[in-house]
């Protein structure tokens, strides 16, 4: 009898607390997020606002759902930008080779060079701050060459196994090959990545917000409300602590699942 996956277990408990708050967020906060004077201002933590109000009298846990919210739609549109368009380019190169994998992949390297949240800067800075769809393109495009790198490896590396040429010596496209025959067989290495693109695309649009350049008021962001409470830490820690605390949870629980999943994958349990 197999043991179970405790890294597993645990960072999808973790993962669908947060999810459902984060549902629940989308229809039904105790207070309007937005909305000035929804209590005393500056008050700790309490029933009536269970992580205490901002300095406009904002009830922070109704800011908190809404701002992981939007945090963990950014970071999902993000992966899947990143992921499809990769993978893709990745899986062509990769089984093709040729003149388009070398300019493709020397590109990569030249995108990889830069840190990606300064590309990402630059990106963000060309669309226009402030819109949450330029702030999901712009990381999309830095992930891309991580996914597609990825992808090539992948790919190569099973374009010659016998179920391959079998599959081709039977007449089937290279499309069917690709997708059908060798995708499948490459979740092993792509889902974890996903966990950690993820977690990186939650820290890149947290860390832009917070720099005021990516998601900006009226919408609440993780990142946006952690630079509003660094001024009032002292005065109202709670702000900075709940904020703070809701992002840790969101990283280090789809972490877990990641480390979960490389394990099982390399036949640990």
């Amino acid at each position: 009898m197999k043991k179970r996956n405790p890294y597993l277990t645990v960072g999808l408990v973790m993962t669908g607390i947060l999810t459902a708050l984060i549902v629940l967020g989308f229809f039904w906060t105790p207070y309007d997020p937005n909305a000035m004077a929804a209590g005393p201002k500056l008050t700790g933590p309490s029933l009536a606002h269970l992580m205490g109000t901002d300095s406009f009298g904002r009830d922070i846990f109704s800011r908190v759902l809404k701002g992981a919210g939007t945090t963990y739609g950014i970071a999902l549109c993000t992966v899947a930008v990143g992921a499809v368009c990769g993978t893709v380019l990745g899986a062509v190169t990769g089984y093709f080779g040729g003149i388009v994998d070398d300019v493709l992949m020397r590109l990569g390297d030249v995108l990889t060079a830069f840190p990606s949240i300064l590309l990402a800067l630059v990106v963000i800075s060309l669309l226009g701050p402030g819109k949450t769809g330029n702030v999901i393109l712009a990381l999309g495009l830095v992930f891309i060459p991580s996914f597609a790198r990825m992808a090539r490896g992948t790919y190569a590396g099973l374009r010659e196994v016998n179920y391959v040429k079998s599959a081709r010596l039977m007449g089937a496209s290279s499309s069917r090959i690709l997708w059908r025959h060798i995708l499948p067989n490459t979740w092993s290495v792509l889902l974890p990545a996903l966990t950690i693109g993820f977690n990186n695309a939650v820290l890149a649009e947290a860390s832009m917000s917070y720099l005021c350049i990516g998601v900006t008021p009226p919408d609440a962001s993780l990142g946006y409300m952690l630079s509003e409470s660094q001024g009032m830490f002292m005065s109202a820690p709670w702000y900075a602590l709940g904020t703070g605390l809701t992002l840790v949870w969101m990283v280090f629980g789809v972490g877990l699942i990641g480390e979960g999943l490389q394990r099982r994958g390399g036949g640990e349990v």
